[in-house]
């Protein structure tokens, strides 16, 4: 009875649920299209929409097969081995070792759980947890065709990062009690399962997650570009510390991917590029969704410390990078 439940729940899943959903929208196409020419807010919407949502897809896909890979044959284990023992030496390793690891976010909170331990592998768990979806490659070229003829955007975002990356590390290994730590490490991959198995289910998992934020965000992009009236922008334009602050708030409800969200923020030509950096800084740092994921995986006392530490200290690391590299509005 269990096993035939089981195998009626594959027949219906996220994947079934979205390829339905395509289909669907592929048989309306004309009707769709029909009510968009005739409206010219939606017409504007749906532009924006579909530039964001398909220059980003490239990415995020090749992201998602370079996390399946890395979920298959890198063991957490491993990189633990390879951590100096002094905090201040491991902390400096896992930022830059971020760099090295491509994925987004949701896949680096499992993994520093599982890198977690006492004294200065915490710190460096940590610290690895915020830069890898922040400085890897797949974000930085990502990055950079979203913002052509900008390479200091990417600079700044790489350097914004990988010091609120650090400097969140170092208050770890500094105020930071394994208390907090409450829940147990979460259940592994079976050792029966095969790599391809393993890499498959991970790609198709990351991708469903990430692509089903993608659109949220494009949607969002669409949204403050068509319902949100200009003086709205010009007034946040006109005023750094709104503006960031209001970028700051925004990269934490819309909960993008980072492999995705370069291309919603270069969207908002309205804004200035500081409260942009701040946007992209503060989304793989700290969001709904890894704040939730943070709860089930470390706990809830170390969530409701961390992630406010890490909202304010990505805030301003990234304002003070954007005034130095992007120069003052």
């Amino acid at each position: 009875m269990t096993v035939a439940a089981s195998q009626d729940r594959r027949w219906f899943g996220s994947t079934e649920i979205l390829v339905v959903a395509l289909i669907a929208m592929a048989l309306a196409a004309g009707w769709l299209r029909g009510i968009v020419d005739g409206n010219e807010k939606l017409a504007t919407a749906g532009t924006v929409f579909c530039g964001v949502f398909v220059q980003a897809v490239p990415f995020l896909a090749l992201g998602v097969i370079v996390s399946g890979l890395v979920a298959t044959f890198v063991t957490p284990e491993r990189l633990a081995r390879w951590l100096p023992d002094r905090s201040v030496a491991a902390v400096a390793v896992a930022g830059v070792s971020g760099a090295a690891l491509p994925g987004c976010e949701c896949g680096s909170v499992p993994v520093a759980r599982r890198l977690y331990g006492p004294g200065s592998v915490g710190a460096a768990a940590l610290t690895f947890m915020l830069s890898a979806p922040a400085i890897n490659p797949v974000v930085l070229v990502a990055t950079a065709v979203a913002f052509p003829g900008q390479p200091r955007m990417v600079l700044a975002r790489a350097a914004a990062s990988l010091l609120t990356a650090m400097v969140m590390g170092m208050i770890w290994s500094r105020w930071g009690r394994d208390s907090w730590v409450t829940r147990r490490l979460p259940t592994a991959h079976s050792e029966s399962s095969s790599r391809w198995t393993t890499f498959t289910e991970a790609a198709r998992h990351d991708f469903l997650q990430a692509a089903s934020y993608l659109a949220v965000g494009a949607v969002a992009a669409a949204a403050l570009h068509v319902l949100v009236p200009i003086w709205v922008f010009e007034h946040l334009a006109g005023n750094l510390v709104v503006g960031v602050v209001t970028m700051a708030l925004l990269a934490v409800v819309l909960a993008l991917c980072s492999e995705a969200d370069a291309f919603v923020a270069a969207s908002i030509t309205m804004m200035p590029l500081i409260p942009r950096l701040v946007f992209l800084v503060v989304g793989p740092a700290v969001d709904v969704k890894l704040i939730a994921m943070q709860s089930g995986m470390f706990g809830r006392p170390f969530a409701v410390r961390f992630a406010p530490v890490t909202f304010v200290v990505a805030t301003l690391v990234a304002t003070g990078v954007g005034v130095a590299v992007l120069g003052a509005p």
